[in-house]
């Protein structure tokens, strides 16, 4: 049982340190950032309750590649895992009480799982904690009281899922702590969603669950709702050539959930004038052939984004390809596809409400203009869209001058991120018994 003292000990260790630069990549002063990160949370989690049998998680954010909104249709999508991750420090307890304490959103609350009842002025933290537990017990899974406290460097409403960070995180506790690890990450992805469905009311997929909690660059195929298929892909071709940049645009995706909810709504539409539920049942032939039709009972924006669903489709199996025969020019080409197709057919790169602000759009247009002078790289917009941050993949050696060049358009940072191969994780286990017991010894 790792106490406080041997926790802070073992974080402190070359073998714990093997395994930050798994998480977080070889920099010196990453590791030691990271090192500095989890010895804190420790401290705080020792202040606030105490412990005498802590574990540490770890569940990262993601980037979303390819495959824009088309999950919640049963499509295809490429996403990775990224180092910016949601990490706690958690312990189980007897009380049947479940509390949290959240460093970044300066939180701290505990749920009576004896005596659970409506809170209509709870945060959106304590929602989602409340969906997860709910959906646990909805699913036959145990639940039980734990203490957690936790903090997360995932950029918070910018695309890259801080909310479905923080939800495998939860769900990988309570895995641990009262199902032996039984569930899968399908099987925690849907408990995420289920949160975000029936405690936030976002209608969302089952991307940014998977791809938070599995772990490296996959593909995702939703076509079996029940049974998606998960595929980890090969990135070293770009990987060793190209950057992945995230660059914040100034906005705020975090109220929005109208137009995140109005594009998995338009694509249903569509499919159900084809008799259809979803349009991962039909082809783009069936929406062409009805085409005029479909304008006048589903809309104009509608049918642009039915056929953008099945091009992202195509271009996905496109990208895996060239992944597969080391043709990085060609998997970036098709990321800029994906990103005009987003632009043009899917338009979610800025908010109808409010036209007058369109920072993705212009942020988009810049980056362009730059790899337009340079002939080579890709961007996109990233994740939900709307709102937030752009994606760029550009040539290692361009990154600086980017970097100036986008400080001349008011961008103060842009976060270079790596993949990484875990997903949500008990960090203790991926230590072996003999490991954790030698360093609690020495």
């Amino acid at each position: 049982m790792p106490s406080i003292a041997d926790t802070l000990q073992l974080i402190h260790s070359e073998l714990f340190r093997d395994r930050l630069t798994e998480l977080y990549g070889d920099g010196q002063e990453a590791l030691s950032n990271q090192t500095e990160r989890y010895s804190a949370l420790v401290n705080e989690y020792s202040q606030r309750f105490g412990g005498s049998d802590v574990y540490l998680f770890s569940s990262p954010g993601r980037s979303e590649i390819s495959g824009n909104h088309t999950d919640h249709n049963l499509g295809k999508v490429i996403a990775a895992s990224i180092n910016m991750d949601c990490i706690g420090v958690a312990e189980k307890t007897g009380d049947n009480k479940v509390s949290v304490k959240s460093i970044t959103y300066n939180e701290d609350f505990t749920i009576d799982l004896d005596r659970r009842a409506e809170n209509p002025n709870a945060s959106g933290t304590y929602t989602l904690v409340e969906g997860i537990l709910n959906g646990f017990e909805k699913n036959g899974f145990s639940i039980g009281g734990f203490n957690v406290c936790l903090t997360s460097d995932v950029i918070s409403a910018a695309g890259v899922s801080s909310s479905a960070s923080f939800e495998m995180l939860i769900c990988a506790i309570l895995n641990f702590f009262y199902n032996d690890n039984q569930l899968d990450v399908v099987a925690c992805a849907k408990i995420g969603q289920y949160a975000e469905n029936t405690k936030w009311d976002k209608q969302s997929g089952l991307l940014d669950q998977i791809a938070c909690g599995y772990g490296g660059l996959i593909s995702i195929d939703f076509k079996d709702a029940q049974h998606p298929v998960i595929t980890s892909l090969n990135f070293e071709p770009v990987n060793q050539a190209y950057k992945l940049l995230i660059v914040p645009t100034g906005g705020n995706h975090a109220d929005l959930s109208q137009e995140y909810s109005s594009i998995p709504s338009e694509m249903k539409a569509v499919a159900k004038e084809l008799g259809a539920q979803v349009l991962g049942d039909l082809s783009a032939a069936d929406v062409l052939s009805r085409f005029q039709e479909l304008r006048e009972k589903a809309g104009d924006r509608a049918v642009l984004r039915a056929l953008h669903f099945f091009e992202e489709n195509d271009r996905v199996d496109k990208q895996i390809k060239a992944l597969d025969e080391g043709r990085p020019d060609e998997f970036l080409k098709l990321v800029n596809e994906s990103g005009n197709s987003s632009w043009k057919w899917l338009q979610n790169v800025y908010s109808n409400l409010t036209p007058e602000t369109q920072g993705v759009s212009l942020y988009l247009a810049v980056t362009e203009l730059f790899i337009k002078k340079h002939g080579v790289g890709a961007c996109r917009v990233h994740g939900g869209g709307f709102a937030g941050v752009i994606m760029a993949l550009l040539p290692k050696e361009l990154v600086d001058s980017y970097t100036e060049y986008m400080k001349s358009f008011g961008v103060d940072q842009i976060y270079s991120i790596r993949m990484r191969k875990y997903g949500a994780v008990n960090v203790n286990l991926l230590l072996s018994d003999d490991t954790l017991s030698a360093t609690a010894r020495n």
